[in-house]
This record gives C-alpha cells, sequence and structure tokens, in this order.
C-alpha cells in the first residue's frame, strides 16, 4: 500500500502586532481618511469658487460689449471696435473665448469666434442672465472640446420721433473650459503636495507622540523582567496613574506568592520538627523491651500527637487567600458555628449583632476558620452569653473596614496575658482542655489579610468579659 505523501504545511500564525503598531497603523488610517476626505472638499470647493469666479469675468466682459454695442436704427447692431474688447482673446480666433451679439434678424460674432463651431445662440429675456455649461463645441483643428456660456438680455427702447422700434437682442461670452481644467489641475497638484508633506510629516509626528506614550508600558515589562531575574523584588512606584494600579495589583500578587511559599516552607520545618519527638519516641520504646500494652498505649498516644500536628501544619499551609475575592455574608457562617457550639455548650446563649450590608473579602474557609476560633474561645470561657457584633467602620477616601467583634461574660483577660495567649502552643488556663493554637491561628489569619488583632476587656455592662476585635481593611 502507498503511503500518503506528506500533510501540507499549516500557515504560521501571525505574530501579534505590538501596541505601538496597532496605535500607528490605526492613526494612520485615521490621518489618511481625513486629508482624504480634506483633499475632496477642498477640490470642490475651488471648483466651485473659480466657477464663479469664470461667471463673473463672462458677466464684466458681457456688461462691457453692452456699454460698447450699438443698435443702427435699422435694427442692425454695430459691434465695439477691437482695440475696444474687453479681452484681447476675443481678437485672437480660436483663442478660446468668444463673444456675440445676436437679435431676431442679426448675428454679431467676435473675432475669436471665426473657426470654432459653437453652439446656435438662444436669446433670453431683456434684463435677465444664465449661465450654462459646459457645452460641447467644434475647435477650429476639429477637436470636441467643451465651453462655458454666458448670455444677458438687453432691450434698447425704439424712438417714436424717429420711428424706430424697439430691439430686444442678447449679448453672449464664451470661455472654452480648459482655462477652468488647467486652473483645477494646478490646484489639485498642490493640494496633494501640501496634503502628502503634511500627512508625512504628521505621521512621523505620531509615530514619535505613540512611542513616547507607550514608554511607560517598556518601562513596565523591564521592571517586570528585573523581578523575574532577581535584580528587584518588586516594581517600582513611579508609573503613570492608569499603569500605578496595575502595577500594585502585580506588587501584591508577588507579596501573596512569596508569603504562601514562605508560609508553605515554614509549616513544613515547623511539621518536621514537631514529628521529631514523637518519632524518637516511638524509636526508643522499639529498640527496648517494655511491655506490649504498654507499647500499644504509648503508640496511640504518640500517634495521636502526630495526627494533631499533621492537621494543624496543614491548615495554616492553606491558610493562604485569594488575591481577589468576591464579598461573602457572614451571618450564615455564624449562624452554623454557633449552633454546633450550643450544643456543646447549652448553659451558653450567643447573641447577634450584624449589619447585613457587612462583607468578608476573603475565603469562606478562612471565615468559618476565623469565626470559629474565637466564638468557640468566648463559648469555653463565657459563664452564659456570648455576643457577636459586624459592622461596617469608615476608613477615609470613601472606603469601609469590617469590623468582627467576639464578646463574652467570663472572666476576661489580663493585660499582660494578652501577648502569651495569642502564642501558638499557650493557654490562657492550664486547667482548660485544648492546644493553646486557636487564637494564635486567628492572629496568622487577620495578618495574612492585612487586618489587626486586638485583645481587651468588654464595655457592655450585662458582658465585662474579653473582647476580640478584629479589623479588616475591607468590608
Amino acid at each position: 500500500m502507498d503511503l500518503p505523501g506528506p500533510l501540507p504545511q499549516l500557515p504560521q500564525r501571525i505574530k501579534p502586532r505590538s501596541i505601538w503598531a496597532r496605535q500607528l497603523v490605526a492613526a494612520s488610517l485615521s490621518l489618511f481618511a481625513f486629508l482624504m476626505l480634506a483633499g475632496i472638499t477642498l477640490d470642490h470647493t475651488f471648483r466651485v469658487t473659480a466657477e464663479s469666479d469664470m461667471q463673473r469675468k463672462l458677466a464684466s466682459f458681457a456688461d462691457a460689449l453692452t456699454s460698447q454695442s450699438e443698435i443702427s436704427r435699422s435694427g442692425s447692431i454695430l459691434p465695439p471696435l477691437e482695440e475696444r474688447m474687453p479681452s484681447p482673446d476675443l481678437n485672437q480666433p480660436g483663442s478660446g473665448q468668444y463673444a456675440r451679439i445676436a437679435t431676431e434678424d442679426s448675428l454679431w460674432v467676435s473675432p475669436s469666434s471665426s473657426g470654432p463651431i459653437l453652439p446656435a445662440p438662444e436669446l433670453v429675456d431683456p434684463g435677465t442672465n444664465a449661465f450654462r455649461g459646459p457645452v460641447d463645441y467644434e475647435q477650429i483643428d476639429g477637436t470636441q472640446q467643451r465651453l462655458y456660456i454666458y448670455s444677458v438680455g438687453v432691450m434698447r427702447p425704439g424712438n417714436a420721433f424717429e420711428q424706430t422700434p424697439d430691439v430686444r437682442y442678447t449679448v453672449q461670452v464664451m470661455e472654452d473650459s480648459k482655462f477652468l481644467t488647467e486652473r483645477v489641475q494646478l490646484f489639485r497638484r498642490t493640494l496633494i503636495r501640501a496634503l502628502g508633506l503634511s500627512g508625512l510629516v504628521l505621521l512621523i509626528l505620531q509615530a514619535m507622540i505613540l512611542r513616547w506614550s507607550i514608554m511607560p508600558l517598556g518601562k513596565l515589562v523591564t521592571d517586570l523582567k528585573r523581578v523575574e531575574s532577581g535584580d528587584s523584588s518588586k516594581l517600582s512606584d513611579s508609573h503613570p496613574t492608569e499603569l500605578q494600579p496595575l502595577a500594585n495589583a502585580i506588587n501584591s500578587f508577588i507579596d501573596t506568592e512569596r508569603q504562601n511559599i514562605e508560609r508553605q516552607r515554614t509549616a513544613m520545618d515547623n511539621l518536621s520538627h514537631s514529628l521529631k519527638t514523637p518519632i524518637a519516641v516511638l524509636r526508643t520504646m522499639l529498640d527496648s523491651e517494655v511491655p506490649a500494652a504498654d507499647l500499644r498505649s504509648e503508640l496511640a498516644t504518640q500517634l495521636a500527637r502526630m495526627n494533631e500536628q499533621i492537621s494543624y501544619r496543614l491548615t495554616r499551609a492553606s491558610a493562604g487567600h485569594k488575591l481577589f475575592s468576591a464579598g461573602i455574608e457572614i451571618e450564615p457562617s455564624a449562624n452554623d458555628i454557633v449552633n454546633s457550639l450550643e450544643k456543646l455548650h447549652p448553659k451558653v446563649v450567643a447573641g447577634f449583632e450584624i449589619d447585613p450590608t457587612a462583607r468578608f473579602y476573603g475565603e469562606i474557609g478562612d471565615l468559618q476558620e476565623l469565626l470559629g476560633n474565637l466564638l468557640e474561645n468566648a463559648f469555653k470561657w463565657s459563664r452564659s452569653s456570648v455576643l457577636l457584633t459586624v459592622a461596617r467602620e469608615p476608613r477615609g477616601k470613601g472606603t469601609t473596614g469590617l469590623l468582627i467583634q467576639v464578646e463574652d461574660n467570663g472572666p476576661g483577660i489580663e493585660p499582660s496575658q494578652v501577648e502569651s495567649v495569642l502564642q501558638r502552643g499557650v493557654r490562657g488556663d492550664q486547667r482548660v482542655k485544648g492546644h493553646g493554637i486557636g487564637l494564635a491561628i486567628v492572629q496568622e489569619l487577620v495578618d495574612s489579610y492585612g487586618g489587626t488583632l486586638t485583645v481587651t476587656r468588654s464595655e457592655d455592662p450585662e458582658l465585662g468579659g474579653a473582647c476580640f476585635s478584629v479589623r479588616f481593611p475591607k468590608g
């Protein structure tokens, strides 16, 4: 069986253009369209103006011929002298400028009209004028040309004493369209050169302006490369207003990733260190001759201890949070936790003062961990009442923060003991069961979100116990 030939090569994907190239192409197209529109508009305006100038010139020639021409008693036309013609071209055959005076019975043509075959004259009403063209005519050499015609109607009143009738006649002045065409073409050539030169200069200026305007993006890329190569720890703060939020977000991302890596490294180091002692104890007991019952009991104790350490370290290792999170309602999580705690502590009653608009901007697991440890500590020490307060706090510049406060009517915490109870593995009272890590977890969670944790005594006269206040910068 014959093998098929090589597969056709797929076209390579076109490399995306740079922002500078995209902007330059867009600006160039816009500039080209503008210059084209401007050129068409100017050309049309100039042509209309040139035609108006021609009409005024021909009208002045017609007025001059009217004033210099006379009608005899017999009604024939007495033309103006050649030296008094309004234009010398009217005396030169085929010059392109022609004149004639027509009555109903006679016709006079200028010397320049000898040779060309002009359109038949048309009489217009006295006191009116007409401008038309271009119309076709035949030049001396037989070529077909076009011309413009200006006509004015005149009435010479008769004389009753001399018994001469009224004479109606029309004065026509014509000009070849080549004069207008040459003038328009000269303007077009000048216009094209001017617009072309202007477009080139503007294009160069646009390229320079665009290059200058995207220089901050290049600086941002350079900063990123310095961070990637390890030459810098974060992006600089000297970016334009439009790019600074992006630089701040990237810096926050870099800081968050570094904190996550450091937290995971610390968690693994702490985990390995915490497992050394249980493993060493088990190894010593295996090497020594101890009763099997004692070995099993110690094994269960050390395994439980290792399980607690692993669970705790994994919990802290996953305590990192997303950089951008949607707001989470707080009351549902608080209800679930309090319902569970009230079953373990039936003598304690919890109350809520929660702002329904308050939101926790983080992960739901972190919110549950935070509320769980604070409320569990309060239930553990409270005699009968616990109060959870959640509110939004103004922080200036139109922003609001979040306050989570847990109070109880227990014995409270002395100011001298606050620092120690927030440390890992320290319990406020050794007689109370626990591992002494709950409040330490709270402190670390609050720090990871850029918040603060303060421990004071409740100012509520019905409580008076410990008051844990957590404040977050966004709520």
